[in-house]
């Protein structure tokens, strides 16, 4: 039984680490936001965990504007896929990273560079100002 533990944590470690280099939006729970970004039940101040900037996009199924962003988030993925790592989390599946964010309307965008402070952004906007968003915030091109 041990073995096979062992076998399927290795199995996701590398499905995840694949999905962050090959440019996929990866669905986020609970235990992959404090394993991977912040461990927000041992510390009160922020300290990201990543290894290179990230979104979390935190959408809904019904919600209309998400669903119009979630193909923009997935191109995004795609092209900036071994500077950034892009997160989405179901606000409806994980009522606790919404509420850790006050997500109280969506779609909700958290935008985390290396170092400093997580940024909001609220609402639906077009492919260009989220990538003038991750140029400029998180990747400091000028």
């Amino acid at each position: 039984m041990k073995k096979i533990l062992t076998v399927t944590a290795l199995l996701f470690a590398s499905m995840l680490t694949f999905a962050q280099t090959s440019g996929e939006v990866i669905v986020m729970d609970k235990a992959l936001f404090v394993n991977d970004v912040f461990d927000y039940e041992k510390s009160p101040e922020w300290k990201y965990k990543g290894s290179k900037p990230a979104i979390i996009d935190l959408y809904a199924d019904w919600c209309g504007p998400c669903r119009m962003v979630a193909p923009i988030m997935k191109e995004l993925a795609k092209e900036y896929a071994n500077q950034i790592v892009i997160y989405k989390v179901n606000v409806d599946k994980e009522k606790e990273l919404a509420a850790l964010f006050k997500a109280s309307s969506i779609p909700l965008f958290v935008f985390i560079p290396m170092n400093g402070e997580p940024q909001l952004f609220r609402g639906a906007a077009d492919k260009a100002t989220y990538k003038k968003a991750i140029d400029e915030f998180l990747l400091k091109k000028e």
